[in-house]
């Protein structure tokens, strides 16, 4: 007779037995849950009064330009009440909205015309309306002396204020990339042949009868002439250039001839503008700025004490600079103007042994490793 398996079941009757599962299994619950959608449109009210606080920055640099006098930017608005033409913007919002995008580091037109769709500070001063980047970035460059000008009232009126105490500055230089390639440096023989074509261009479109639109044909004629203006001021960029002493470069950039050569912090070179900037310590105002084409830091002191000068009024009781600006010439202007000059003695040493191995010469082949037998004469 066969054993009997051990999973084997045996039903007698009148007999239960333990089964592992239940008979008849509870249906699965099926959760049902609000789906998320972020790709459709919703329309909501707001209270656009009630996007930021009521101590935030922005409310106070919208009450802090609205006191200033603006009339100079009012005189060129031509739109006006029944006359054929679109609102112009208020100068009292473009202004505020580069104030306030200055003073949280955005510098850019795109940028700020972003913002004011998602940033609530910023829709808070359009009232939610779309400002576009043209108008931002024309109005800067319509209004560039006015803007500087009002940048010097505002921070006069800090002073005043006692927020900025220009008890201590500190200054440095920085390295700004401009837009230009380095493929668009050419020497005098390219950027003169490159004249001639434009100019041909020029006087090829003047005389052509092509079926062309106004529009286009004024488009094209622009882009000519602006071509043509960029390739002149070239000439008057390289002949700048010659006309300085020590500097080496012999060419100059057909699409931004006003940029340089410069060394990075990374070691390389790259068409560049140098911008000097000036910070209250107390208030991390910026109280100064300039830009140069020159390389060198220690020959802007200068300049940078005069522009410190030119938009405060007064000169800092303490002025804080790197070893870059920290030179003889330094130190003797600082003491005549009565100025506490705090700054870094540059490591000679250090900065040669930088250069060694930036040009890959191995420590065991620097001069100093080498010595001069006379009597060999090796």
């Amino acid at each position: 007779m066969e054993e009997r398996r051990a999973s084997d079941e045996v039903f007698l009757p009148g007999c239960e037995t333990e089964r592992s599962e239940p008979v008849v299994r509870e249906k699965e619950k099926r959760l049902r849950l609000r789906p998320i959608d972020r790709r459709q449109m919703v329309l909501h009210p707001v209270d656009i009064d009630h996007l930021i606080p009521e101590d935030h920055e922005a409310r106070a640099i919208w009450e802090l330009v609205g006191s200033l006098d603006l009339s100079p930017y009012y005189e060129t608005i031509g739109s006006v009440e029944g006359e054929a033409g679109a609102p112009a913007f208020d100068p009292h919002l473009l202004i505020s909205l580069w104030v306030y995008a200055y003073s949280k580091g955005v510098g850019s037109a795109r940028e700020i015309a972003r913002l004011c769709g998602c940033d609530p500070a910023y829709q808070w001063l359009t009232g939610i309306r779309p400002v576009n980047y043209h108008t931002l970035a024309d109005f800067r460059s319509t209004h560039e002396n006015s803007l500087r000008t009002l940048f010097i009232e505002v921070l006069a009126l800090l002073t005043h204020e006692g927020l900025i105490t220009m008890e201590r500055v500190m200054h440095d230089g920085t390295r700004i990339t401009a837009s230009a390639g380095r493929d668009t440096f050419r020497k005098e023989e390219a950027i003169r042949e490159h004249l001639a074509h434009a100019e041909a261009q020029v006087k090829a479109m003047e005389a052509s009868d092509e079926e062309m639109t106004t529009r286009m044909r004024k488009a094209q004629d622009r882009a000519m002439r602006d071509r043509k203006e960029r390739l002149i001021h070239a000439l008057d960029e390289l002949d700048k250039i010659r006309s300085q002493k020590r500097s080496t470069q012999d060419k100059v950039s057909t699409t931004d001839p006003d940029c340089r050569i410069m060394g990075r912090a990374d070691g390389g070179y790259a068409p560049s503008y140098n911008v000097q900037i000036s910070t209250d310590a107390h208030e991390k105002a910026i109280v100064a700025v300039s830009i140069s084409q020159s390389p060198a830091d220690q020959t802007l002191f200068p300049s940078a004490l005069s522009q410190i000068e030119t938009t405060m009024g007064r000169l800092p009781d303490q002025l804080v600079v790197d070893a870059g600006f920290t030179t003889k010439e330094a130190i003797l202007t600082s003491e005549e103007r009565g100025i506490d000059l705090v700054g870094s003695l540059p490591d000679a040493a250090a900065h040669r042994e930088a250069h060694l191995r930036q040009w890959g010469i191995d420590e065991a082949f620097w001069p100093e490793r080498f010595s001069y037998d006379q009597e060999s004469d090796c």
